[in-house]
Parts: structure tokens; sequence; C-alpha cells
């Protein structure tokens, strides 16, 4: 009898315990959530990250404080990120290719299986760009003149082992050119050097460059996308062209490695929202935001073949050494 009350006891407590847990759970968020951007504040995703938490907590019913922890390209951020306690209260912004990239680059204090994908929200391809006074009217003229001039070519990127220079590097495997890196310390820095007639070629994200196609100073020989995006839609894909590459910056928001499945769905679902309401998209179109929802599932699957394919591209030829 002894046995059997001890059992019933266990029982009780087993079924108390998982009930007060999803009783938790439903009620999340029951204090304020934390989200950490790996960037400095004033920056592209520091700008989407507060624009985009008032709607979160619309539908979340929830407060969201941004903090910032920047350093070491978004490691510092990240690694918060990661190392957080799995409760659901620290969520943060995710980088790509940043996010990847840094743990193949070097050891670090978080890999990608630390982190749990909640959502992605921007996915902003790479593209890239001549000026308009440019010879080359097409990629294939570009590709064709490099074949002839191996390295006659200069492209500016945002610097060694980002987008643009991982974009650069995944054309010049695929089409077996040789380009000449020349990088800088941000995308206006690439513009500027550009337009100035100081490199040929410009390699930066589609939403970085809207404003000077739509002046007739820059001329999109191409953008990495699996379609083209609604705003730029006379821009043919790489893939339309014969080019497999696909490249961009995806922005997103995970939490740490652990959270109970039913938080990150409800954390989704409100970022859905938040994604599909209007005020927030014309907010969005002000800013040139390549908006993209993809839920943890296709988050998730969509960071782990960016990586796999880093890793190739990295054996292959080490980014830090070009």
């Amino acid at each position: 009898m002894r046995f059997l009350r001890h059992v019933l006891t266990a029982g009780a407590v087993g079924i108390f315990t998982l009930a007060g847990a999803s009783f938790a759970q439903a009620d999340y968020p029951e204090r304020p959530i934390t989200m950490i951007v790996a960037f400095s504040p004033g920056g592209g995703t520091d700008v989407a990250a507060r624009s985009l938490a008032p709607f979160i907590e619309k539908y979340l019913d929830g407060s969201i404080t941004v903090v910032n922890k920047p350093g070491a390209g978004g490691e510092v951020g990240f690694t918060a990120i990661a190392q957080a306690e799995p409760d659901g209260y620290t969520i943060g912004f995710l980088n790509t290719p940043n996010l990847i990239t840094i743990p193949i680059e070097r050891d670090t204090r978080y890999e990608l299986e630390n982190i749990a994908p909640i959502a992605s929200v921007v996915d902003d391809p790479g593209g890239f760009h001549v000026r308009s006074e440019s010879e080359f009217e097409t990629l294939d003229e570009l590709i064709a003149y490099a074949k002839e001039h191996p390295n006659a070519v200069t492209f500016g990127t945002t610097g060694i082992g980002s987008d643009d220079h991982l974009a650069a590097l995944a054309l010049q495997r695929a089409a077996g050119i040789e380009l000449t890196h020349v990088p800088f310390p941000g995308a206006s820095a690439v513009r500027a050097a550009l337009l100035g007639g100081h490199i040929s070629l410009g390699v930066f994200n589609m939403s970085e460059a809207v404003s000077f196609i739509e002046e007739g100073r820059v001329r999109p020989l191409g953008q990495m996308a699996e379609e083209r995006w609604p705003v730029t839609p006379d821009v043919p894909t790489f893939r339309e062209q014969g080019y497999d590459i696909v490249q961009g910056s995806i922005r997103g928001i995970g939490a740490p490695a652990g959270v109970p499945d039913e938080v990150l769905q409800k954390v989704a679902s409100a970022i859905e929202q938040a994604i599909n309401d209007p005020e927030f998209q014309q907010i969005a179109a002000d800013q040139s935001l390549p908006l993209r929802f993809m839920g943890p599932q296709a988050y998730s699957d969509t960071l782990n073949a960016l990586r796999e394919g880093y890793l190739n591209l990295w054996q292959e030829s080490p980014w830090a050494e070009q």
C-alpha cells in the first residue's frame, strides 16, 4: 500500500508539475522581454529591431526592451543570446552571414546549435552594381571581360567575410574568374567609391542600392535572391542568368536553445502578425526592408543550409586570406 501511495503521489506531483509548466507557458510573457541587438545603436539592424519591437509587443501582449551588445562583428551579442537563460525572456536579432561564419573563422563561445531560431524578418539579397556610365551593361559582359583580364575588375565590399565578400567569392568560383577585392568599412563607403569611379564594381545589398538605382546613378547587374524583389522587378536574379547563387543578409530573431516550443511558437506567431501589420509594412517600405517571414523550422533549415555552403566555401578558399 505504501508503494502504491508513493506511485500515486509521484504521479500526482508529475501531473501537477506538467500542468504548472503548461499554465506558466500559457501566461507567457509575465514580465518584460529583453531583445539583444549585436550591433551598435543607429545601425540598420538596430533601426529594424526598434521599429519592429512595438508591433511584436502588440501581438504578444508584453513589453520588449532592446539592448545593444556590439563587438567582434556580432560575436558578443550572439554569445549573449546563446548563453542566456532559455526561459523565453531573452531573444535577439540574428544576422547572416556573421552568425554562421564567425564560428567557422575562429573559436567562439557559441555555436549555431546554441541558438533556437524563431522567425526571419528581413532577407536582403546581395547585388552587383556598376556606375551608370560603366562599359558593363550586363553580368555576362562583366564576366567575359574578367576572363580576358584576370584581376582587372576591382570590387568593393563591406569587409572580409561580409555577405558582400562571400557573394563575390561565390561568383568567382562559379564563373571561373579572378577579381580584385577592395574592402571598405561600410556600404556608404563602397557606394562613394563606386560613384567616384575608384572601383569597377560595388557589391552591396539591394536595399542599399534602391535610391541610387531610382536616381539613375547605379546600374544593377543582378540580384542574388531566389526570386526578384518586387521593389526591383527589372533586375534579374543570378539564377536567371545561369549562376545558382542565392546570397544576402537574413535578419531574424532567435532565443537560447532549450526554450520551450510553445514559447517559440507564440513569439513566432506574434512576429508574423507584426510583419503583416499594414503600419509596420509601411515603415519597412520607408526603410527599404525586404520582408520575409519564416517560422522556426523553415528558418532553422535555412540557417543550416547556409552553414553547409559556407563550410564548403571556407574549405575551398578561406575568405580570411582573400
